[in-house]
């Protein structure tokens, strides 16, 4: 008995021609500009689409509560549910070793004032820096990683 080999089709003795970019199963994230939106809350899913944006996002955010208080960190884990009561983030405040679990009822207002430490570093990006400063003879040109900041 042998293995199968994915590669053929039954119907065919050729290989099939694989197009890498038709066996994509899932779409990828587009990389949204957000650093420095203040989005709209007025509804319930304004909120909710909101607060997933903040989840992906990899700066620091500010979320103003309905008391006026302001925390200003990074959203690390979300629990969605059917009410906003009973949903919730959880932010480590920029100014705190602490871990906070804050209710999406709680929140007024949402800011994305962080920086985002990875944008604009993709590998294509890194790659051209690298050759534009190796080409320039600078001796700048290293592999190692850029500073975060």
């Amino acid at each position: 008995m042998s293995a199968p080999n994915h590669s053929v089709r039954a119907d065919s003795s050729k290989p099939a021609v694989l197009n890498p970019d038709e066996l994509e199963v899932a779409p990828g994230t587009l990389n949204e500009a957000i650093q420095g939106w203040v989005p709209e809350l007025a509804t319930e899913e304004e909120l909710r689409i909101a607060l997933e944006k903040a989840f992906d996002y990899r700066g620091d955010v500010t979320l103003t509560l309905k008391d006026s208080s302001k925390i200003e960190g990074y959203i690390f884990d979300r629990g969605t549910a059917a009410t906003l009561n009973d949903s919730y983030i959880r932010i480590l405040p920029k100014d705190s070793g602490s871990r906070l679990k804050v209710s999406y009822a709680n929140i007024a207002a949402l800011a994305f004032t962080g920086k985002d430490p990875a944008a604009g570093k993709s590998w294509e990006a890194w790659v051209r820096k690298y050759w534009e400063k190796k080409s320039s003879g600078d001796g700048g040109a290293s592999i190692e990683p850029d500073a975060l900041d």
